[in-house]
């Protein structure tokens, strides 16, 4: 059996420029307005030189954002659940006219990322996009944080990518593009593979989901955002480090595969899962694991809203699809993991598993139950907060997607 098809049913859509292409855009976007971008803005653009976008070309114009925020669907009809969309100031979107083109900068080093010619420029009702893409215009929430501090003005236009932001010189072979991880795929001889979506170290829960999933597929992508995250997050290079211990002791050999991609969280929830899955479709994943409360954030969302939104969606919208995976925790009645749907027992036997939860006993120093994780994870997570104590950087290689 093949891969699923990239999402818009054609070939994968890189916009990467690469030889004498990339050279020669480079030398000509010296000569533009230069316009920096957000982190944000940073990760999708990478995403879209890769190809983890495609179908886009470029940055959403006015009709676009205005139907995926409404409907899910560009006006080409494709699904697509959550904006990708480039802001700027009113005054800096007044300097350029429309028909032109400008350089996009990284925020940090302000190291040249992309061209993009500027088709069309636009105002939006920010508190519309966070109610239907957040669900919620409450601040706190921090993608509704990002979205109200985002600038005046949209910027609309096909982008020539020419970096990848410095994430494989950072991330080495964990960063993998859609290209590479299906061509992985093909060298194990997968073709039904599962993606587990990880922001935090995999504690028994996550073990126990993956494993589920490889019951059922030929194996398991576990990808690792290494995008910017909301404070208190474990950083990518101690994750990986953890989930390396993890697949080492614990996964048979060739069951597992470990990458990374360029994307913040915009924690988004039901719709996010939604993008998850799209994205995951052109790296050639066949389903997605979604758990309790996938890519949400406080009690924005109830624990199963991202299982629901996949059976409102329009049959055919995505090839991807969801593996449904009920709340787990350890039952001490039965002796091991669980789900809702497996344990008969009352919640006084049950430890419920979270990544917040471990990382405020990591925290604090306090002792992590057995059930909670593995030892070999905890050596490593200990390592890190200590470190945080001393004001010390932890340094992990990372050894990247070698399959076990």
């Amino acid at each position: 059996m093949a891969l699923v098809n990239p999402h818009g049913g054609g070939s994968l859509k890189p916009l990467l420029l690469t030889g004498e292409e990339l050279i020669a855009e480079t030398k000509r976007a010296h000569s533009f307005p230069m316009v920096a971008v957000s982190s944000r803005e940073k990760g999708d653009l990478i995403m879209l030189g890769i190809g983890g976008f495609t179908p886009l070309e470029g940055f959403m114009t006015h009709a676009d954002w205005q139907g995926v925020c409404d409907g899910m669907t560009l006006t080409n009809g494709l699904f697509w659940p959550i904006p990708i969309t480039l802001s700027t100031d009113k005054s800096a979107a007044d300097a350029i006219p429309t028909g032109s083109e400008i350089t996009l900068v990284d925020p940090d080093d302000q190291s040249i990322l992309a061209t993009m010619m500027v088709t069309e420029k636009y105002s939006i009702d920010k508190a519309h996009e966070c109610a239907t893409v957040f669900g919620t215009t409450d601040l706190e929430h921090p993608g509704v944080k990002m979205v109200m501090e985002q600038g005046e003005v949209n910027l609309a236009g096909p982008v020539k990518v020419l970096s990848q932001g410095g994430f494989p010189q950072k991330y080495g072979p964990l960063f993998m593009t859609p290209k590479e991880t299906r061509a992985l795929f093909d060298e194990l001889g997968w073709s039904k593979v599962a993606a587990f979506q990880t922001r935090n170290p995999m504690h028994r829960s996550h073990e126990y989901l993956a494993k589920v999933a490889i019951e059922v597929c030929d194996g398991v992508l576990i990808h690792s955002l290494l995008g910017n995250l909301k404070p208190g997050d474990i950083p990518a290079e101690v994750r990986t480090h953890a989930i390396i211990e993890l697949t080492k002791h614990y996964f048979v050999p060739k069951t597992i595969a470990q990458a990374g991609y360029p994307l913040d969280m915009r924690y988004a929830g039901p719709r996010e899962a939604l993008l998850h899955a799209l994205f995951r479709q052109n790296y050639g994943c066949s389903h997605l694991i979604v758990g309790r409360d996938h890519a949400g954030v406080g009690s924005y969302y109830g624990p199963f809203d991202a299982h629901h939104i996949f059976d409102q969606i329009p049959k055919g919208a995505l090839e991807t699809q969801p593996l449904k995976i009920d709340w787990t925790f350890w039952c001490y009645k039965c002796g091991g993991m669980a789900s809702a749907r497996t344990c008969p027992h009352g919640d006084e036997h049950r430890l419920l598993l979270s990544g917040t939860k471990l990382r405020k006993m990591l925290s604090e120093g306090a002792d992590v139950p057995a059930e909670f994780s593995r030892p070999e994870v905890l050596t490593v997570l200990r390592a890190y907060y200590a470190g945080l104590a001393d004001n010390e950087k932890v340094e992990v290689k990372l050894t990247g997607h070698s399959a076990r």
